[in-house]
């Protein structure tokens, strides 16, 4: 592929074949950039390509806003005060600082810890999950309100999103030892895929993401949105909130987690859905 940084009729044949033969766009875009493309003019060509004739069709669906109506830079998010950092409009993505207070993450580390075991990701064309070369990290789900501490955290964030609590599924805890990833993703369910349906039958789909950091790693791991060439550090109690209206590539919700490069990397993750989530 030649690398002309702009979408010739060639470049857009071999997008669309590239997509056809199931590769996901994460993937298109590393090969972009690693033939010679700058990150926004890749980005720009598979927009072209892929997004503008089919965003359109797509209904948007009513996603949290934790800013809405609010111009200060500190939330009220139920029994603590959670400080704005930053925040980008399109995509949608918020960071806040101090959301867990140290002695509450080593608590999650602490009750997590041995019911930890190799991540899986959700496979959309059968609606089960499986081990991903994708995602290198350990992990397990939390049922809702399972520990006082959980159930404290858990209405926290509702309040901070401003979304029912029992709209969002069980925190996730993941574990990323030195060199352990996740490679760029989307978090909604794709309607294309067969297994999608499954998945949707228990609260619709995700509208949004909450990533919150249990430590802070000695080097790397932070998130990153490569469609917009943003990186987010991973700071014990601070998290990145992120929404997306449609289960779509035009919500610019790409989203990954960078290789830790030294130490260890700890978050509790909280999908929300439409609906409710049982």
């Amino acid at each position: 592929m030649n690398a002309t940084q702009q979408a010739t009729p060639d470049i857009a044949a071999w997008i669309r074949s590239q997509t056809a033969a199931g590769q996901p766009r994460a993937l298109l875009l590393q090969s972009m950039l690693a033939s010679g493309w700058s990150q926004p003019a890749a980005v720009a060509a598979l927009c072209a390509v892929l997004d503008a004739p089919k965003s359109a069709s797509v209904p948007a669906l009513p996603v949290p806003d934790p800013l809405a109506g609010h111009e200060g830079r500190v939330l009220t998010a139920g029994d603590r005060a959670v400080q704005v950092l930053a925040a980008l409009d399109n995509p949608r993505v918020i960071v806040f600082g101090g959301l867990l207070s140290d002695d509450e993450c080593d608590e999650m580390i602490e009750q997590s810890r041995r019911r930890l075991t190799r991540s899986e990701t959700v496979q959309t064309d059968t609606g089960s999950s499986e081990v991903n070369d994708a995602r290198t990290s350990e992990g397990m789900f939390f049922e809702r309100a399972e520990f006082p501490l959980c159930e404290r955290i858990e209405a926290r964030m509702a309040a901070l999103m401003r979304w029912p609590v029992e709209n969002g599924e069980g925190l996730q805890i993941l574990r990323y030892r030195a060199g352990a990833e996740y490679r760029p993703h989307y978090d909604y369910f794709d309607p294309a895929q067969p297994g999608t349906p499954a998945l949707l039958r228990r609260g619709g789909q995700r509208v949004a993401s909450l990533v919150c950091y249990l430590n802070t790693p000695a080097k790397g791991g932070g998130t990153v949105f490569p469609d917009v060439g943003l990186e987010v550090a991973a700071i014990k109690g601070n998290a990145v909130f992120f929404s997306y209206d449609r289960p779509h590539p035009s919500t610019r919700s790409l989203h990954g987690g960078a290789p830790v490069l030294e130490g260890e990397k700890w978050v509790a993750t909280k999908w929300v859905r439409e609906r409710r989530f049982d």
